[in-house]
């Protein structure tokens, strides 16, 4: 698509308007003096909200099973019900005070104390991290981290920046201070666009460098074989009918330039997954293809134009440089496709910003929103920097499979877009958030069961499919369904890498649960062996997987170090099974990092990974 023919509500700038949204004086001061219109992690009664409503909840805890963190809070949803609608008491005057809105509403003087913690109003969707008080420290030393899975780094690589996590997980070492430019994150250093392309060119000498249309074939195959399993952001139909027609045409005049670059981007991320030809000749092809794809993205102006096309190539641009060792620049290139997305609008509810547009179409839109904040919040996980799809009332609820008249919908897929909205929009609140401040995750203990039990009412709304395996079943469910293994083995390290960051984070109430931590971080980078094991050369590809399966190695090693030197868990160290398991499963990352690293064209990453765990 053009972007002359990008329709009102798909331009730039549009996205921003309020439209129907716009609420009256009247209803905007009912909104903002509801009882519960704000919402925090620290309350009794959390309900993590989806923004559009506040009387329905995004989802909540149906039960609190033991998790070993303290007391349950087993019947908050009926807590929330009944602080609805509180008594209210008759006074004289109406008496300002410094209160919260829920302490305005009953007219009396506020005796809660806001935590510096994210909260979110259910009524506009708007979230906001407090910062945290200034903390005193002692000889001008930095206050400690209050995870413990971010402390795993070797003393003098903690850099001076706005959270420090991100330096243990990178092992980069910068400060604000220093007079010459430096390497943000330590992962590339240089452009990840090489410039093969002449002023005069245009669009037409990016097509001129099209390969033949049976290899394009091979390598888009090679695509939606190993990456639209795990980002399933394109239909796949829709695509093969523009595909087809522009092989018809192949003229310039009549292409869309950001459809040429989606081309491009995902044959370059096709490449990155062939197992046929050697490292540096994949390397050396697939940068070409990207360079590419980037340059049709110029000639379509995707920069002060946006259409779906263009921003699902920016997406797959994102994951193509972070799997080519640019984590830098995928992190510099995400922030304009924030941008571009809510530009476009993509943040808003489709029935509002498109009624008129076909079922199909907004259900696209939802799923390239999805796409968008999925790899935001996973981003800024690993980083430990601030989320920035945070702005949206598109609802999880309202995404399904409108392909009835190209085929029947892939259930499974719709689920697994689901399971992996819902839990990018809890670990966007608790854990991004609070980490990109070096802020607890849990300030209390009620507080961190209250999470834990939502982290399990996600997981417990995944399919069987994605729960229910052992290694022994999904290596044989990898012979007739390889697309559910790369879902299953994602969505399992995704979710248990989050809930290790639960139980290890600690606050001067809430002690870091070492049984749970271990746990967690046991399943998590069990899916990376099995993942090893079953798709050895996409492992060695998906650099959020294996750098993520190192920060729970990393982790592991934390615990284990700080174990043997308490007397009190000396003892446990050497006999609880536990603690066994857990240097079994270093000793296994290790060796997985040396495959990795060995020969002349070994990854360096391994190298300096390995050395880091054997450091422990």
């Amino acid at each position: 698509m053009s972007s002359s023919q990008i329709p009102p509500d798909s331009a730039y700038g549009s996205g921003g308007r309020t439209g129907n949204s716009v609420l009256s004086p009247s209803a905007a001061s009912a909104s903002a003096l509801s009882p519960i219109s704000i919402l925090t992690p620290t309350s009794a009664s959390t309900l993590y909200a989806s923004p559009d409503s506040a009387t329905q909840p995004f989802f909540g805890a149906k039960s609190e099973p033991d998790d070993g963190d303290g007391a349950s809070s087993g019947g908050s949803v009926a807590a929330a019900g009944s602080y609805a609608e509180p008594e209210k008491k008759k006074q004289k005057r109406n008496k300002p005070t410094l209160s919260c809105y829920e302490c305005v509403e009953r007219k009396t003087k506020a005796s809660c104390i806001a935590l510096p913690e994210t909260s979110r109003s259910a009524t506009n969707g708007r979230r906001m991290t407090k910062p945290p008080k200034r903390k005193v420290t002692m000889s001008g030393m930095r206050p400690a981290i209050p995870n413990l899975a971010d402390r795993g780094t070797v003393a003098g690589r903690i850099a001076s920046r706005g959270s420090v996590a991100p330096s243990t997980g990178l092992l980069s070492n910068l400060y604000h201070s220093s007079p010459t430019a430096t390497n943000v994150f330590g992962v590339g250093a240089e452009h990840p666009f090489a410039n093969y392309w002449t002023c005069e060119g245009g669009l037409p000498e990016v097509i001129g460098v099209l390969p033949e249309k049976l290899q394009a074939d091979i390598l888009l195959n090679q695509y939606f074989e190993c990456v639209d399993p795990v980002y399933p952001i394109i239909d796949r139909h829709t695509f093969y009918l523009e595909y087809e027609r522009f092989w018809s045409l192949k003229d310039s005049d009549k292409t869309d330039a950001a459809f040429v670059g989606l081309i491009f981007t995902m044959m370059a991320l096709g490449t990155q997954f062939v197992s046929t030809t050697n490292p540096r000749d994949r390397k050396q092809t697939s940068e070409f293809y990207a360079s590419a794809g980037n340059q049709a993205l110029r000639m379509s102006s995707y920069l002060n134009t946006a259409s779906l096309r263009s921003v699902q190539a920016m997406v797959l641009v994102g994951y193509f440089l972070i799997n080519d060792n640019h984590a830098s620049d995928g992190w510099a290139f995400s922030g304009l496709l924030l941008r571009q997305a809510y530009a476009m609008g993509l943040h808003r509810d489709p029935n509002i910003v498109s009624p008129t547009a076909s079922e199909f179409d907004k259900q696209q839109r939802r799923k390239l929103w999805q796409a968008v904040l999925v790899q935001d919040t996973f981003l800024t996980v690993l980083l430990s920097l601030p989320p920035n799809a945070t702005h949206t009332d598109v609802r999880v609820d309202d995404f399904g499979d409108d392909s009835a008249s190209f085929g029947e919908p892939n259930l499974i897929d719709v689920a697994y877009i689901r399971g992996s909205w819902m839990l990018a929009n809890l670990v966007q609140e608790t854990i991004s958030s609070p980490r990109s401040l070096d802020v607890p995750i849990c300030s209390t203990q009620r507080q961190k069961s209250k999470l834990v039990a939502d982290f399990r009412a996600v997981y417990r709304s995944f399919p069987d499919v994605f729960r229910s395996w052992d290694q022994d079943s999904i290596t044989q469910l990898a012979r007739s369904n390889k697309r559910v293994v790369r879902q299953t083995l994602f969505l399992s390290s995704n979710y248990y890498h989050n809930l290790m960051l639960v139980h290890a984070s600690e606050s001067p109430d809430v002690p870091v649960n070492v049984r749970a931590t271990l746990e967690a971080a046991h399943e998590a980078i069990t899916s990376f062996f099995v993942l090893f094991s079953i798709f050895d050369t996409e492992a060695r590809v998906w650099w959020v997987f294996h750098h993520r399966a190192f920060l729970e190695a990393l982790c592991i090693a934390t615990v284990l170090s700080e174990s043997k030197r308490d007397a009190a868990t000396a003892d446990q160290f050497l006999r609880d099974p536990l603690f066994a398991r857990a240097r079994a499963d270093i000793t296994r990352m290790v060796q997985i990092l040396q495959r990795m690293a060995d020969g002349e064209q070994g990854s360096e990453d391994a190298r300096t990974r390995m050395e880091v765990l054997l450091a422990y």
